[in-house]
Formats: C-alpha cells, structure tokens, sequence
C-alpha cells in the first residue's frame, strides 16, 4: 500500500465528488507498515475485546504503537458474511454502519489492552462520519484508528478504513466503559 499522509486519496469512482477526499490527511503513513504481519490474531483481540460470534468483525492487528494510542487492524470482507444476502441481493455492499463498527473495534481494544481488567464499551457518540468508497465482499478492509483523549471511563478516536488505495469512511467516535452495575 502506498498512501502516506501527505498524499490525498481517491473519493468514490465515477461520483459527483469524485476526488472530494482529496487532501484527507491518512492518520497512519501505510507505506511504513508492513500489513502482511500479525501482531494479535482474533484469539488475541478475544483476551480484550468482548465482541463474539458474527459481531467480531477484526481479523488481525497488523500494528500498533508500544503506548498503543494508534493501531492498524485488518478485516477480510467474506463472501459468507452475515449482511450479503441482504444488503443487497444483487450487489452487496458493507453496511456502513459495519464499516464504523469495525473500526470501533479496533479503537476498544487500544483501550481494553492498557486496562488491568478489560471492559465492555459501548458508542456514546459517532461525528463527522463520511462514506467514501464501497467496501465489497473480497475486499481487505484496513482499518486505522488515532486516539485522540484517553480517560479511565471513556475515550475518542479518529478512525479511518482503506481500501487498495481509496479511503471507504473517517470518523470520529467517542466509547465508554459500562461497568458492571449498568448491566442487569
């Protein structure tokens, strides 16, 4: 991959705003990263982060900084997901919502791994999402994700996916820790 931070990246092909994403700083240089390598399998992520099932969308991390505030994530988008069959029939397409949840991931567990205890976090706000380019079956999604505020409850991130060499969404997202008393 050869998007570095100070190239732009391509909006959605054959769009009116084709290009619109043009001069979207990339959180992470690419370049510099190897993405072939694994640093946490999905066992690991399993160890901080409480998604199960169909709903544990990270399939490796690729990278991270030793202070964990930034982290690299890839997702291989399947044939067989849980969504194709009927978003949509003809043509599927990641939910963007998914896409967002993905990426929320990867920022839970560059929370959950400095914690002594691990806990359940839940979205307390999403801004500044834009969709920028289809995420489709057969696709590696990387997802990158920049903290911006750490606290003991709660944090925010900047988040972006990459697909080849075109940006799919950026957001902005804000999680909390529920602790055990909210449960019930």
């Amino acid at each position: 991959m050869s998007v570095a931070p100070s190239q732009s990246v391509r909006g959605p092909e054959g769009s009116d705003d084709e290009g619109s994403s043009v001069g979207i700083k990339m959180l992470i240089d690419l370049s510099t990263i190897d993405l072939t390598k694994t640093m946490y399998t999905r066992e690991d992520i399993a160890k901080y982060n409480p998604h199960r099932g169909n709903m544990a969308m990270i399939d490796s991390i690729v990278w991270e900084t030793p202070d964990h505030k930034k982290g690299i994530a890839l997702k291989k988008v399947r044939h067989d997901e849980f969504w194709v069959a009927g978003h949509f029939p003809d043509k599927a397409i990641m939910p963007g919502v998914l896409m967002v949840e993905t990426g929320a991931q990867l920022a839970c567990f560059l929370y959950n791994i400095r914690r002594p205890d691990p806990k359940i976090v839940a979205f307390t706000r999403i801004d500044n999402a834009s969709f920028r380019s289809m995420v489709v079956p057969g696709d590696d999604l990387i997802l990158i994700c920049s903290e911006v505020k750490f606290g003991r409850r709660r944090f925010i991130s900047d988040v972006q996916g990459v697909v080849g060499n075109r940006l799919a969404f950026d957001v902005r997202i804000t999680g909390m820790s529920l602790d055990a008393a909210t449960h019930g």
